[in-house]
């Protein structure tokens, strides 16, 4: 019984090892035959009806040919490359009407005669060019004549600032996302209860500060750009020193 059992055993053995020498001459083969294609990519050329010998699986578990998969992984890419010509396209065209609103801003701000005259034509560009709900200007020196506001743009201390968007002042950086309420209320007086975010930019020299904001809660992300907000700063900073001193 026992001799019966090894040879029972042994036979178990061989066939084992004839399956696993099988599959390891199939992996040599495979790699082979992989590193002569490779080598030779012309192979096909005069082979074409091959082509259509060779099967590929699919994720349902059918099987297509190398031909039909090529023709699917092509139109694939070609859609592909369709939707990114039309993304490009799209935003050009984004960048060409943004370049035109701001060009026309601009020249409206170097045209102005006055503090008024210079924050109507911002005011009004945010809100028709640029889809601005809530447009906030303060500056933080008294305004012509000692008022404490004129037109839409707010005067305010620094100090009064410091107390309540004091860490937004610090940072020296637009900030986007939400607001604490104080902030809001301080930047975008009656309205600050439907701004639910917003964009804050801080002028530099402690000249003041502009604001932007919306209803909705995500369209001023954390993430945002900002770069057309600070080149608006960045005129303001050195165009309304000469309107204050007027």
């Amino acid at each position: 019984m026992m001799e019966q059992t090894d040879a029972n055993q042994t036979s178990e053995e061989i066939v084992t090892g004839s399956h696993k020498e099988i599959q390891r001459d199939g992996k040599l083969l495979a790699r082979q035959v992989a590193r002569y294609l490779m080598q030779n990519p012309e192979f096909f050329v005069d082979r074409m009806d091959l082509l259509e010998t060779i099967k590929l699986p699919r994720e349902n578990g059918k099987t297509v040919s190398l031909m039909t998969h090529q023709t699917n992984l092509l139109r694939e890419r070609n859609i592909e490359m369709r939707q990114r010509l039309d993304q490009l396209l799209h935003n050009a065209r984004d960048n060409d009407q943004l370049f035109f609103n701001s060009r026309r801003l601009i020249l409206a701000l170097l045209e102005a005669q006055n503090i008024g005259e210079a924050t109507e034509a911002l005011y009004s560009s945010f809100a028709a060019d640029f889809n601005v709900e809530f447009t906030s200007l303060t500056l933080f020196a008294p305004l012509p004549g000692g008022r404490s506001s004129l037109g839409q743009v707010r005067s305010s201390s620094y100090a009064g600032a410091e107390t309540t968007i004091g860490g937004i002042l610090r940072n020296g950086r637009p900030v986007c996302g939400a607001l604490r309420p104080a902030e809001k209320e301080y930047l975008f007086g009656e309205d600050w209860q439907d701004v639910a975010s917003a964009a804050v930019i801080p002028l530099g020299n402690q000249l003041g500060v502009l604001a932007v904001g919306s209803t909705d809660p995500q369209y001023y992300r954390s993430s945002l750009g900002t770069l057309f907000l600070s080149y608006i700063g960045e005129v303001l900073e050195r165009l309304l020193p000469k309107l204050i001193a007027r």
